[in-house]
C-alpha cells in the first residue's frame, strides 16, 4: 500500500510532520546499526577506522556515506521510488540519507549525480540521483550542477555482468561537462552494488582536478 498525504509511506500512521514522510519509529527501523567502514561503507569492526579490504585495495573515492543495505525496508521503498513511478518518494529517501550525512558531517562544494543513459532515463521519466540531489543541495547549502557528468554511450545492466566485465562495460562511458579543478565533490546515486560505477566516475573526476571525491547513496550492498 502507497501513503496517503499525512500517512508514514511504510507503517501508514499519521505523520506529526507530514513533510518527513517517514515516521521516527521506521525512520529508525530503515537505518543500519551496524559498523560500516568510512571509507568503503561495507560492514567492518569500527565506524571510524578505515577497514583492512581498503587498506589492500584503496578505491578511489575518499569516503561513502550511505542509510543501509538493500534490504526491506528501505528496499521495499527504493523500489516502488524506481520501477513504480513515484517520485514522490524523493524528499521521503533524501531526508533519510540527510540524517546520515549530518551523523557523520562530510564537506563537500559540489553535487553531482551519477547519470542515466539517455534512452534508460526517458523510459523512467527520472534520474533518481538527480531527484535526490536537488532537496540535498537546498537542504545542506551545497551547490548542485546537474549533467556535471554525461553517460555518452549505452551500457549493459551491471547487476549481470562480472566484476572484470562491469570495468569493461563502463570504459569510456562518461564525459566530464563541468570543470571540478580543485573542489570537493559528493557523487549521489541510489544504490552502490560493488561500486564499478562510482569507482570510474571517482576516477574520472580526480583525473581532472577534484580535490577529493566522496559518494552518498541510498543503500551500499555487494
Amino acid at each position: 500500500m502507497l501513503s496517503v498525504h499525512g500517512s508514514c509511506w511504510l507503517c501508514q500512521m499519521p505523520l506529526a510532520l507530514a513533510h518527513w514522510g517517514i515516521c521516527s519509529r521506521c525512520t529508525r527501523a530503515v537505518s543500519s546499526n551496524r559498523s560500516l567502514c568510512p571509507q568503503c561503507g561495507l560492514p567492518a569492526t569500527s565506524n571510524t577506522v578505515v577497514c583492512g579490504r581498503c587498506l589492500r585495495h584503496e578505491p578511489p573515492w575518499q569516503s561513502l556515506v550511505t542509510i543501509n543495505d538493500y534490504v526491506a525496508p528501505l528496499s521495499t521503498l527504493i523500489k516502488r521510488w524506481k520501477f513504480s513511478n513515484k517520485p514522490e518518494l524523493t524528499r521521503a529517501l533524501a531526508r533519510l540519507l540527510l540524517l546520515r550525512i549530518k551523523q557523520r558531517q562530510p564537506t563537500a562544494d559540489l553535487l553531482v549525480a551519477v547519470p542515466l543513459w539517455q534512452r534508460r532515463h526517458w523510459r523512467r521519466g527520472y534520474n533518481q540521483a538527480d531527484l535526490l540531489c536537488q532537496p540535498l543541495s537546498r537542504w545542506l547549502g551545497i551547490r548542485y550542477q546537474p549533467e556535471a557528468i554525461r553517460r555518452i554511450r549505452p551500457t549493459a545492466t551491471q547487476h549481470q555482468l562480472s566484476a572484470r566485465l562491469r570495468r569493461q562495460n563502463l570504459k569510456n562511458a562518461f564525459q566530464l561537462e563541468f570543470s571540478v579543478a580543485g573542489l570537493h565533490i559528493a557523487l549521489v546515486d541510489d544504490v552502490v552494488t560493488t561500486g564499478t560505477t562510482v569507482a570510474e566516475l571517482s576516477r574520472l573526476l580526480l583525473q581532472n582536478g577534484a580535490a577529493s571525491v566522496q559518494v552518498w547513496c541510498l543503500c551500499r550492498t555487494l
